[in-house]
């Protein structure tokens, strides 16, 4: 890959094995230095030690997102570390309760908004004085979810539909600073998770997995399930300088299963 984030420091929130992996792996490759944030410090030693393989440096800050306290130590530590942040990535994301809104507890719903919207208000404006210094962007890990209105996926919606506002309105806010705000909404993410569930579906329908894979991926124009990686480059080339007119947008990654 081509160095589009030459010397540049990317903050990767939620970092696990699935997307937030491959967004900080490809920064790297990119030409980023990391900061990694998640709850767990297991994982993101893993995937540090992935970035400094690749040649670059990453800081590891195990991080409860919705404190305060937490939020602004991560910001403390990469700018400690770094001393910039050009970018954050806020991919960190609670699961809402995958059921009707009329039956959905309302508690488990707050719980996800204050992981999947408030917490990325918090890092946002915690790190907007280090963006602005920067000339830098945001960057929200949306979802297709946007895209539909399926049952059982109200509260799923609910969040990532204020995430989108959200993400929204700070372009419009930020924007005069020259900070850039944008978000990557990708579709179905062919990695282990998933993986693990269409096991599962096979399972219970007696069918290979290569089945409900190729069943999937029938409904998708480019007959295929987008991988990890390809979401992460789409949330590089928004970071990057090929992206510095762009704002406010919402990039689908889907492989053509909506159009928007």
């Amino acid at each position: 890959m081509n160095a589009l984030l030459h010397d540049r420091v990317v903050v990767v929130s939620g970092v696990g094995p699935g997307l937030g992996r491959a967004i900080a792996v490809r920064s790297a490759l990119a030409g980023a230095d990391v900061v990694l944030a998640a709850r767990t410090e297991s994982r993101l030693t893993e995937v540090a030690k992935e970035v400094t393989e690749l040649g670059r440096r990453a800081v590891t800050v195990p991080t409860d997102i919705t404190d305060d306290d937490a939020a602004a130590h991560l910001v403390q530590a990469g700018l400690k570390a770094f001393g910039r942040v050009d970018t954050l990535v806020n991919n960190a994301f609670a699961i809402p309760p995958l059921t009707d809104l009329a039956d959905a507890d309302l508690d488990r719903i707050r719980q996800a908004f204050e992981t999947n919207v408030l917490a990325a208000l918090r890092l946002t404006r915690l790190f907007s004085p280090a963006l602005e210094e920067a000339g830098g962007s945001v960057v929200m890990i949306n979802s297709s979810v946007l895209r539909h209105s399926r049952r059982t996926f109200g509260a799923y919606k609910m969040s990532k539909a204020s995430l989108l506002a959200l993400a929204q309105s700070l372009s419009t806010e930020l924007g005069p600073r020259g900070i850039r705000v944008n978000s990557v909404a990708p579709g179905y993410i062919w990695a282990d998770s998933l993986k693990w569930y269409f096991d599962y579906l096979a399972s219970e329908r007696g069918v290979p997995p290569r089945q409900v894979y190729e069943e999937t991926a029938a409904t998708i124009d480019l007959r295929r399930l987008p991988e990890a990686e390809e979401i992460a480059d789409a949330v590089v080339f928004l970071a990057s300088d090929l992206a510095r007119a762009i704002t406010g947008h919402c990039l689908d990654v889907n492989g053509g299963e909506f159009h928007h």
